[in-house]
């Protein structure tokens, strides 16, 4: 219930979003027809069409982006005819094709003074509802990254269809006003003509906008009407966290990574989350719940499956990572040094390999890092995200701790905690049975990516590089969605902005060099700067050079680089680039690419 009460607020903002601008105007075509045969049906129309839409898209793959590109183009194709049919009536009587006979009869209705016909008026809010592409903020988001991930279900429908009943209520607001400033003009001033011509021009503005993607490029640059912030207010109001749980969202962009595009936020899990980890002090751990099966696995790496059978008996740390967080790959000596420790008193530790990019779902891929990462215990791979929707988790890395008889006892999400995740496993055993549980805590000497972040001085957080997660891009001009573009990097770029430079191709997940050499930019302040790369489809090694403050990085470079700043992606993975002695302060990273292909995902810092 409470997130169709964001979704339907989401909706209602959507009014202040510079994204509304492009189909007001055919909303306020209306304005002079009564409300209930007319502004109603439209918006009507308008919302069942986007969540139809949006349903479709976010479950079903490259077809339906293509049918409804499709069907955008038909959408703008009668937008323009009835728009000129408003400019120039007799235009009307000359349009003898179907599809401009329609927008003939749209725009005739438009300007009928009598009862509108209904139909006409659904049929104008389904090719609007074609049109509108909303600015994704926060809400929008959850929505529609739940749907991804849990496929066409009436759960991800009923949401799309509150946000844009949402919006839908808003416009019906605006709309029964602007009908009545509308008629008053015409009453005193008597140019019922001119305002016709001028929404005609309005909505043929509105079409050019859509069609040259205005409505999600430029305006959706704009920050005077930007609703991301009062979004995200609501989000964080109405969720009224507890204080357990404050402190893991707090800890999400230093020391974990939550799964955006994983699963929704659940607010129960959070709050039974944040209680369980309050209780976890106390001498006696909770009961959790039993613990979901691994069955959905899709593969399993250093052992045969698991099942729930197979681990009755055991004490079991379950532990969700993926290879190129660096969350998950600096808490990896801890729990591989107690897979090691507590291996003989009867611990198994599962890994389940969650991927965030898409090249982490390659099986050579991961069977390559367990290698390179000396991962020796069992690990289920995870491409389907059924067992990480079984615990109902939200985090990289997070680990859940089950008892003997098959039950969560304790979990704790991202890094740190280890004295008390360790005490777990203790008490556990020996509940278990275990004669000869060592009691003493482990010390591990984590070094390069794998050392503990320095946070006291970290003032940059994860940046992705892909559109669909980037944040405070600063390169000229704004980023280009799906389509190679040259880009100017910014000159002097503040705190955590950062920049192409170069032809690149900025995709959903990652941009990628079109040209024979580009770079990046980002002004940062960490003692440690990561960069998860990939060599172009081909797999040819592409060189760089690192600069920071414009010289080579000397005694401050990164595992995965020398002195002079000179390195080789060869893999997909996470680089090191920059590990900074001394004193931590603002620094301007710069990598220049020697070849074409590569892709960038996402900065990492510690």
């Amino acid at each position: 219930m409470l997130l169709i009460v964001l979704a339907y607020l989401g909706g209602v903002l959507t009014i202040v979003s510079p994204c509304i601008l492009p189909v007001l105007p055919f909303v306020f075509s209306r304005a002079s027809q009564p409300f209930m045969r007319s502004g109603l049906p439209l918006l009507a129309g308008m919302a069942l069409t986007f969540a139809v839409v949006a349903s479709l898209a976010a479950v079903g793959g490259g077809w339906v982006v293509a049918a409804n590109q499709l069907g955008r183009g038909l959408a703008l194709a009668l937008m323009a005819a009835f728009a000129l049919a408003l400019l120039w009536p007799g235009l009307s009587e000359r349009l003898t094709r179907p599809l401009v006979a329609m927008g003939s009869r749209l725009s005739d209705t438009a300007q009928t003074e009598g009862s509108p016909r209904i139909g006409s008026s659904v049929l104008l809010g389904v090719a609007t509802g074609l049109l509108w592409a909303p600015c994704a903020g926060p809400i929008l988001g959850l929505i529609l990254t739940g749907a991804a991930l849990e496929g066409a279900n009436a759960t991800s429908t009923l949401l799309l269809l509150a946000y844009a009943a949402g919006a839908a209520t808003s416009m019906a607001a605006a709309l029964l006003l602007g009908g009545k400033v509308f008629a008053a003009l015409k009453r005193s001033l008597g140019f019922g003509e001119w305002v016709r011509r001028g929404l005609g021009a309005a909505m043929l503005a509105g079409v050019a906008a859509i069609a040259l993607g205005l409505d999600t490029g430029v305006l959706a640059q704009l920050s005077t009407a930007s609703t991301g912030g009062i979004e995200q207010k609501l989000v964080d109001r109405l969720k009224k966290p507890q204080e357990g749980e404050a402190m893991a969202m707090r800890g999400n962009s230093t020391m974990m990574m939550q799964g955006p595009a994983m699963a929704p936020a659940d607010n129960g899990a959070m709050m039974a989350a944040g209680s369980a980890m309050r209780r976890a002090a106390a001498p006696t751990l909770p009961d959790e719940g039993l613990a979901p099966s691994l069955d959905g696995a899709t593969q399993w790496l250093n052992s045969a499956p698991l099942t729930a059978q197979d681990l009755r008996g055991k004490v079991v740390l379950v532990d969700f990572w993926t290879y190129s967080c660096i969350n998950c790959l600096r808490t990896l000596p801890y729990v591989k040094a107690w897979a090691e420790k507590y291996r003989d008193q009867g611990l198994v530790v599962v890994g389940v390999h969650a991927p965030e990019f898409a090249f982490e779902r390659d099986i050579g891929n991961v069977t390559k890092a367990m290698k390179d990462l000396g991962i020796s215990y069992p690990v289920a791979v995870d491409n389907k995200y059924a067992i990480w929707r079984a615990f109902k988790n939200q985090y990289w890395p997070a680990h859940y701790f089950i008892d003997a008889s098959g039950r969560i006892r304790h979990h704790h999400f991202g890094e740190g905690g280890y004295a008390e995740s360790e005490r777990v496993i203790q008490q556990l055993l020996q509940e278990a049975g275990s004669a000869q549980t060592a009691m003493g805590l482990t010390e591990v000497d984590a070094t390069g990516v794998q050392l503990a972040a320095s946070t006291d001085a970290m003032r940059s957080p994860e940046t992705y590089l892909g559109y669909e997660r980037a944040e405070h891009f600063a390169s000229t001009p704004p980023a280009v969605h799906d389509k190679a573009a040259l880009y100017a990097g910014p000159t002097r770029p503040a705190l955590n902005a950062w920049g192409l430079e170069g032809r690149w191709l900025v995709g959903p997940e990652s941009a990628t060099l079109s040209a024979a050499s580009g770079g990046i930019v980002y002004r940062f302040q960490a003692r440690d700067l990561h960069l998860v790369l990939g060599p172009g489809a081909d797999g040819k090694p592409v060189r760089f050079k690192v600069r920071i403050d414009g010289k080579p990085p000397g005694d401050a470079h990164g595992m995965d680089v020398a002195a002079d700043g000179s390195g080789t992606v060869t893999s997909q993975r996470l680089y090191q680039l920059v590990r900074q002695p001394g004193d931590i302060a603002e620094r301007t990273f710069s990598i220049e690419f020697l070849d074409p292909g590569v892709s960038a995902y996402a900065f990492t810092f510690g």
